[in-house]
This record gives structure tokens, sequence and C-alpha cells, in this order.
């Protein structure tokens, strides 16, 4: 089971999204996809930013938002959160919060992250991490 992160989900958008990613998306049921609740505050807040924003938005929410389980960010997440943050202070090899808590709704739901952005996601300890761009 994975967790696409937001960088995945804006592949998705582009007029022809990475090869690679649409194949191992084909391979995978739809059952076995998530995001979080945080991928979809950075998607909202980049969709925003843009002249053509809403038809952007609009396009997330119904070709991508409406196959994906959105996990929230509860109690359990954000204590792994300030242990994952803490743990990787500690070693000089801090990542963004937003990362931080989206790999701590990966770890509390037993799933790997997909992400391009495997240098951040890699540092945090017993996560699965995997680039489908590759």
């Amino acid at each position: 089971m994975y967790l696409l992160d937001t960088n995945i989900i804006s592949e998705l958008v582009k007029k022809e999204p990475n090869a690679n990613l649409v194949r191992r998306l084909k391979k995978v049921p739809s059952t076995a996809l998530y995001t979080a609740a945080i991928c979809v505050m950075e998607l909202r807040y980049g969709a925003l930013r843009r002249d053509d924003g809403g038809l952007l938005w609009s396009r997330i929410q119904d070709h991508i938002m409406s196959k994906l389980v959105i996990l929230n960010f509860g109690y359990k997440e954000a204590v792994n959160a300030g242990e994952i943050l803490c743990s990787l202070n500690a070693i000089g090899q801090p990542i963004g919060i937003e990362d931080v808590m989206i790999a701590s709704i990966g770890l509390s739901n037993g799933l790997s992250i997909v992400t391009a952005n495997t240098k951040h996601f890699s540092r945090v300890p017993d996560l699965k991490v995997e680039n489908w761009l590759l």
C-alpha cells in the first residue's frame, strides 16, 4: 500500500505525465493508493498561486483525489512526527515539517511513500520510500 506524495500527484496533472509513473500506477489497485491531508494542503496552495488555479484544482479533485483515500494527521501521527523531527535534528539532517508530517502518516499507517524527493524521505528511520518516476 502506498502514500502518494505531493510531487507525484502534481506529476499526474501534467499534460504528459511521466510514463514510468503511469505504468506503475496501472499495476496497483486503486484501493492500495493513499495520500495525506498535508499533500492536499500543498496541492491547494500550489493551485491557488496559478492564474488557472480554479480549473487546476477541479482537475486535481475530480481526476485524482476522488480515487485516493486521504489520511488525516491526528494524535498518533503528531506523536510520531515529533519523534521523527527530534531524531533528524539530533543527527543534523532535518527535513521540512510538511515532509515530517507526511512521513509520520505513512509510518503510522504502514505505507510506503511514493515520491520524487527520496533524498529527504530516506532519512526517516524505518520509512519505505519509492520513486516511481525512474
